[in-house]
């Protein structure tokens, strides 16, 4: 089963972003297509067997590498090995990318205004939708919003700046908006279905949540995905469904 399902590829890079969050770079074999949003199912083997989780991708479409985000579960069967890669060390790839969270199943309402709203390593599908440059050309405004704990647990805030710089060509109409929770000093503190309801999100954003405009995608904690969209309906935002609709989520949880 495993040489049909998965290819062997190596680990190139480790990232250590904080205590329980890295990130990794490994090959890419050329058949491994992927649309920006999607993930990968990656394995490794534990006593003898093959363990296999869901990762989103963070690289873009286009990248000859695939860069994944992992947080360290205690204890965990996956995490609690994974956190110990190596450069060099073999990973095992299913052949096929999964998921939904992609740009391209929004029919109605048409691309105006994008709301990227992740939690911890639910950041990641939305880093490969920004390095595509169909994303910045679809879209007139972008709001990528990340929540995290800690300051210490805001990755990737260099790759964001300078994914703006290469993709969005330094566009003023895009906009980076860290919320830190356990940090009451920071800006934004609240979690974001609070930071919806209260609208402080659309204030310190700039604009609003519009049911006949915006593409909404959440991405991360699943207690987050699910207070948020229904912080989300009560704003008259709607599920996308079938193309329609303005909320989108990923489900491998």
């Amino acid at each position: 089963m495993t040489s049909e399902k998965f290819t062997v590829e190596k680990v190139l890079s480790i990232q250590r972003w904080a205590d329980n969050l890295f990130s990794f770079t490994m090959t890419r074999p050329a058949h491994f297509k992927f649309t920006a949003g999607q993930f990968a199912r990656i394995g490794i083997k534990v006593d003898g067997e093959l363990v296999v989780r869901a990762y989103s991708v963070v690289s873009s479409p286009y990248d000859e590498v695939l860069e994944f985000f992992s947080i360290v579960v205690p204890d965990g069967a996956f995490t609690s090995r994974l956190q110990h890669l190596q450069v060099g060390d073999e990973l095992y790839l299913e052949k096929i990318p999964y998921g939904f969270l992609t740009l391209a199943r929004y029919q109605q309402p048409l691309p105006h205004d994008l709301w990227l709203l992740a939690t911890g390593t639910g950041l990641a599908p939305f880093l490969s939708m920004l390095q595509d440059f169909e994303t910045w050309q679809q879209y007139q405004k972008i709001f990528l919003v990340y929540s995290v704990r800690s300051q210490a647990e805001l990755a990737y805030v260099e790759k964001i700046k300078q994914i703006h710089e290469d993709f969005g060509e330094g566009r003023p109409d895009f906009s980076f908006i860290p919320v830190i929770t356990r940090e009451p000093n920071a800006p934004l503190h609240e979690r974001l279905p609070v930071l919806i309801a209260n609208g402080a999100l659309e204030q310190f954003a700039g604009q609003a949540f519009n049911p006949e405009t915006s593409h909404i995608m959440l991405c991360g904690n699943p207690q987050m995905v699910d207070d948020t969209k229904e912080a989300l309906k009560q704003r008259g935002l709607t599920m996308n469904r079938r193309g329609v609709g303005n909320i989108a989520v990923e489900n491998y949880w």
